[in-house]
């Protein structure tokens, strides 16, 4: 008699669509951020209106208040397993802008898969995914039943109608970018 196996069989992730949000007190710091990271990670996009980070006083602190935030996409798909290194390099750009003790604009990089979003953070929760380098995954929001889902840990900010709007936005670039990656490689 044969036994079947049932296991699952690994397989590389599909490419993901590199995102950032940047708050900052001032909205040309956003856009000369964006345009230092482009010149890293290649093209932007898509770029959000700005919005007013209002759901936390967490930053007002540091950044000063108010403060307000845009997003911006990448062109460029990643490997998932970069997301690390990019926290590192976003970390290392706040670092490039502190005055007096302070950074000037606060950058977290994520991705967006079919799926997913997902940010990457330093700091351990119950629900985050430790992937090495002192970066863990915030899984944020899911894509599931037609649209964007909350989850109980979700940053308010993230959890807004607005945000879930922007994050949909980029993902059907997302899911664009990859049939034609899948169309390009059926023509070869």
């Amino acid at each position: 008699m044969k036994y079947e196996y049932n296991m699952s069989k690994p397989r590389p992730s599909p490419p993901a669509k590199l995102l950032v949000s940047i708050i900052a007190k001032d909205e040309a710091l956003i856009n000369e951020t964006m345009k230092a990271l482009a010149g890293r990670w290649g093209d932007v996009d898509f770029i959000s209106e700005v919005l007013p980070f209002d759901q936390t006083d967490y930053y007002n602190t540091e950044l000063g208040a108010p403060l307000v935030r845009r997003f911006a996409a990448f062109e460029t798909l990643i490997d998932p397993y970069l997301l690390p290194d990019l926290k590192h390099e976003t970390n290392a750009a706040e670092m490039e802008g502190v005055l007096e003790g302070r950074r000037q604009v606060n950058i977290d990089p994520g991705y967006i898969v079919a799926e997913r979003l997902i940010l990457a953070t330093g700091k351990n929760y119950t629900h985050r995914i430790y992937l090495g380098k002192g970066i863990y995954a915030d899984l944020t929001l899911i894509y599931s039943k037609g649209g964007v889902q909350t989850l109980p840990w979700t940053y308010p900010d993230y959890a807004s109608q607005k945000v879930r709007t922007i994050m949909e936005q980029i993902r059907r670039k997302y899911l664009f970018q990859m049939k034609e990656e899948l169309s390009d490689a059926d023509e070869r």
